[in-house]
């Protein structure tokens, strides 16, 4: 049977309580050991020279981290479009064509409108792309039902009436809405033959509060300028007049499909300063992209729909468009930043820190993959336990503190238990009375790390804490105190 396993005893528990709260006042000091190994000295100074690039390249030069930072600037945009354009019937100005007119960050470009003519309260049959909406007799028509997903123009309620369709032998459930519905007489116009050469101007201001800085896009010019000028990113950057086509080309699209099918296209001006230098050198970046998701035909495109309404013989009447068109986003985002004592401070104290992970690189490897690890652990952790026989008298104590044997008493002093010791002899009187000592000797491959542990002064609290240390052994080391 195996032995009993002897139980904590609450003597155990106070002395394992005891230990712990004297560990925890214990002191640690780093110790330095030179260990002569080129492959490990070469991946020490390649790991700090890759963590100075960093710090250098990296968070000093490309992020600027000298310097306080503000993102998201306070912003404003209006926008005002020109032209005319012309479709079959009639010709179309601005007041027709934008939407909404008042010249926000976002509006619309009607390029291609599906008209519905004289609408008015009453009863007929339901479109065809709408579910269930076909049908062979009344039983197949409820009445009072509300497809609530179906034409969006003309929802209305059946009447559970089956009826012939607008053209052809189809037939659809009768419903009660405006009528005709919007795929039944629909007529489609095209307005984007001259929409390319429509100009848009995008005044934006920008205002960092941080810093107490604000800049506009356009310049302060009194000679007319801006009447006669198009953008252009090198000549004319502050001349922000775009043409729609210019737009659409930059987006990378098609300017007659996105005109059938509708779009959205995003604007975004960037303000990314350095307010370090000139306030001239804060410049606005465009750049063009579209918004909407064009390969998922489910979810791109953009339309919409509105109706004028008016009076025909005392009754009610509307002309219902829905209307295709390029939406434009304006989107304006930036950073601007300025030297700060504060982030400098913290990032070159954080790069001074982050060296020492060479170190740290460099002990793991030779606590674990170098030969002779154990060595090395036994030179890098030493234990200084305070001595158990404390000396009589201060220059005694120092003395072991620093390594070194034992002074010998001041002239004239009585002190008792130095007579007839050695160290109170001359130096040559010292060596007659010591025995000689054997020199120790080191192989040249052992010289700096495996030398035994030695001990002078206070105790090592290691398994040979009660080596000496050859220098106090030796004759001349004395002679030398």
């Amino acid at each position: 049977m195996a032995a009993a396993q002897p139980k904590p005893t609450a003597g155990t528990a106070r002395r394992l309580a005891r230990g712990c709260w004297s560990a925890f006042w214990d002191y640690e000091t780093p110790k330095v050991i030179v260990v002569k190994n080129r492959r490990l000295g070469v991946v020490y100074r390649a790991v700090q020279l890759l963590i100075l690039l960093y710090f250098v390249w990296y968070v000093f030069i490309v992020q600027k981290g000298y310097q306080d930072s503000e993102t998201g600037p306070e912003s404003s945009v209006i926008t005002k479009v020109k032209g005319i354009t012309s479709s079959e019937h009639k010709v179309w100005d601005v007041e027709e064509y934008v939407k909404p007119p008042e010249g926000g960050s976002v509006f619309s470009i009607i390029t291609r409108i599906e008209v519905t003519r004289l609408q008015t309260l009453g009863t007929c049959p339901e479109s065809m792309r709408v579910n269930n909406a076909t049908c062979d007799s009344d039983e197949d028509c409820v009445a009072g039902q509300l497809d609530m997903l179906g034409n969006v123009s003309a929802a209305g309620v059946r009447t559970g009436r089956c009826v012939p369709y607008y053209h052809g032998a189809s037939q659809t459930c009768e419903v009660s809405a405006w009528c005709p519905v919007e795929d039944g007489a629909s007529v489609s116009q095209f307005l984007g033959k001259m929409a390319p050469n429509f100009t848009i101007l995008i005044k934006n201001s920008i205002h960092y509060p941080k810093f107490q800085f604000s800049k506009g896009n356009i310049e302060n010019r009194k000679d007319g300028y801006l009447k006669r000028c198009t953008f252009h990113e090198v000549s004319d950057l502050y001349c922000p007049i775009f043409k729609l086509g210019f737009i659409v080309e930059q987006a990378g699209e098609n300017f007659t499909e996105l005109a059938h099918t509708g779009g959205v296209i995003g604007v975004i001006i960037n303000w990314d300063c350095d307010l370090d230098l000139s306030p001239l050198k804060c410049n606005p970046k465009y750049s063009f992209r579209r918004l909407d998701p064009k390969h998922i035909p489910a979810s791109s495109g953009y339309n919409f729909r509105f109706a004028k309404y008016y009076k025909v013989n005392g009754s009610t009447a509307r002309t219902l468009i829905k209307a295709y068109g390029i939406r434009i986003d304006v989107i304006v985002h930036g950073q601007a930043g300025k030297f700060s004592l504060i982030p400098t401070i913290i990032n070159l104290a954080t790069a001074l820190t982050s060296i020492g992970v060479g170190s740290f690189l460099c002990d793991w490897i030779l606590l674990t993959f170098m030969n002779k690890n154990k060595i090395y652990s036994h030179k890098k952790f030493d234990k200084v336990c305070t001595p158990r026989h404390s000396s009589g008298s201060w220059p005694v104590t120092l003395a072991f503190v620093l390594g070194q044997a034992p002074p010998p008493p001041c002239p004239g002093s009585a002190e008792p238990g130095w007579a007839g010791r050695p160290q109170d002899k001359g130096p040559s009187q010292a060596l007659a009375a010591l025995p000689p000592q054997p020199r120790p000797t080191f192989t040249p491959s052992e010289q700096m790390v495996d030398a035994p542990e030695q001990s002078a002064g206070p105790e090592l609290c290691a398994s040979k804490h009660s080596q000496q240390d050859p220098a106090l052994m030796d004759p001349r080391g004395l002679a030398q105190l």
